[in-house]
Parts: C-alpha cells; structure tokens; sequence
C-alpha cells in the first residue's frame, strides 16, 4: 500500500527509481524514502529540541503563540486547529512552526507581505541554529525531489528549483499527548496537505492512517531513518491531477507521540497552472501565497463545538 523508494536509485539506477516513483505519486500519493540525504545526527538533534520545547511551561509556549502574528509562525495550542473541514472536531495536538527565515529590517518583512513576517524562537540555546540548519536541509532534499517529479513528468531537470527560491515553506513540529479514551477523540483530523510535498520524521508510535482513493484507512508504516513523503493539494493541481494528494490523519496514541513535518511550498508569486504534457487545465492559474492562505485561514477558523 505504501511503497519504499531508495533516494539513492535516482542516481544508480534512474530508470527502477522513476518506474516507483510514478507508480506511488499516481497511486496512494504516499511513499517511504530511504538512503536520502539528511544525516541520523541531524534528524536526531532537531527530536531533542522538540522534547526540549514542548516541555516548557505552557506560559512561556503561550507567549510564542501563534494566533499573535499573522504569518502564521510559533506556538499552536491544543485546540488552536481544526484540520478536517468537514467536522467540527478540533485537533489534539499542539505544534510549532517556523516559516522561511527573515530578519525584520528584510524590506518584504517590513512592507508587511503576507507569509513574510520573522520567525519567533524559544528561550532554548541551540534551538534555533538547529532548526535553521534543518529546514535548509530539508528544503534541499525537497528540491532534489522535485527534479525526479521533472524526469517523471518529462520536463527539463531544473523545471521546479526556481518556483522554490525564498520559498513558502514550512517547519512544524509536532506533540501528541496520550489518548483519553473520550468518544470522539482525534490527534489530527482527516485532511490533505496544502503544498507540494511534505516530508514527515517520526518517533514510531503508531497513528498516522492515509486514505487512498476507493479505500479505507490504513496505517502507514514506520520505517527508522526513513521519511513519509506523500503529495500536497498544489503539486496535484500543479500537475493537473495526474499526481495524488490522498487525505490521511492521526489517531490518539496510546503513548505521547512526537513527529517533523517539512512542508514544502513554492516562493509566494510563483504562479501554479497545469504543467506542459499535462492535458486540459483543470484549474484556473493561482499564486501560490493565495492559495496557501485560503487554506490556512479555513485551518484557524473557530468551529462551533458538537
């Protein structure tokens, strides 16, 4: 159901890599990677510093909250986000996100563009440097990636690498606290993802559940050093549908449950029509900063209780 793809391949021997890789993105939208370029130490460090985070008194979480900033950065409290539009369930989780690193005198922060604001950090010495380091690790594997979905989809090699300079992109991490047992209980509510992919770490405790077309939910195994990668609703309408983004959720864990989620999206005026060889538009021409904020505002807009 979720196939396992070897990054390595993709040099080695292209034409295996790209026949699996075509199969998973038109298929159930998810695939495991394995032998990618993000180092044990490095993914290992950024778990440390979610444990150190999420252990603060939720005062000093409090004060990075992210319903202060319209830029959608810090602290998301258990209750702040209602991923499955179709329920008035909130998420039991809470998060943390950091965006595209500015400093505040960069001329777009100061001109207020949306999705251009500075990150905020907690008090945690060592937090930031590493997450930095993270997110521009990660954001390059993303952008490897895409050049395999350049090969699939018959495009030059660089087709994507400048739809993601100064990108959109997105760190969050993740906390789930044990389940209750209350009815009704949900970690992260059914949804699709709103970008181009996400790379997602985890710590192996069970939860994460997709849905492919046709089929019910099933579990989405975890492999150690591996990535969840699965396709996000821009790349879809990007590629004209050909490419599956497949709604998934998170069910409450027996035990706490921690995961790193790298979402990554295009630079805000990238302008996202259907690709060259892709047949008849499906969609009308959008901006990729329109797009994600009509999605984010649906995410952070109260719901009535049940």
């Amino acid at each position: 159901m979720i196939p396992i793809l070897d990054w390595s391949q993709f040099e080695t021997n292209r034409p295996v890599f790209l026949a699996e890789l075509s199969q998973a993105v038109r298929g159930s939208g998810f695939f495991l990677l394995r032998n990618h370029t993000v180092s044990p130490a490095l993914r290992a460090r950024v778990f440390d510093f979610v444990d150190a985070f999420f252990s603060l008194p939720a005062r000093d979480k409090r004060a990075l909250s992210i319903l202060k900033t319209p830029h959608f950065r810090g602290w998301a409290a258990e209750g702040d986000e209602s991923l499955d539009d179709n329920s008035a369930l909130v998420d039991r989780k809470e998060s943390f996100n950091i965006g595209f690193d500015l400093p505040p005198d960069d001329p777009r922060v100061q001109r207020g563009e949306p999705f251009r604001g500075v990150n905020v950090w907690p008090p945690i010495r060592g937090f930031r440097e590493t997450m930095l380091e993270y997110f521009e690790t990660a954001l390059a594997l993303g952008v490897d990636i895409h050049r395999a979905f350049a090969a699939d989809l018959g495009l030059e090699p660089e087709h994507f690498t400048p739809a993601f300079k100064d990108p959109l992109a997105a760190l969050r991490l993740l906390h789930y606290p044990p389940a209750t047992g209350a009815q009704n209980e949900i970690g992260a509510g059914a949804h699709t993802d709103y970008g181009a992919i996400t790379l997602l770490m985890t710590d192996g405790e069970p939860g994460l559940q997709v849905k492919p077309r046709g089929g019910g939910w099933t579990e989405v195994p975890h492999l150690p050093d591996a990535y969840v990668v699965n396709i996000g609703d821009c790349l879809m309408r990007w590629t004209n549908d050909i490419y599956v983004s497949t709604p998934h959720r998170v069910l409450p864990p027996k035990r706490q449950r921690r995961s790193v989620a790298f979402f990554v999206e295009a630079n805000p005026d990238t302008i996202v029509s259907a690709l060259p060889g892709t047949g008849t538009p499906k969609y009308p021409p959008v901006r990729a900063a329109d797009y994600l904020r009509s999605r984010l505002d649906a995410t952070y807009a109260p719901k009535e209780a049940i």
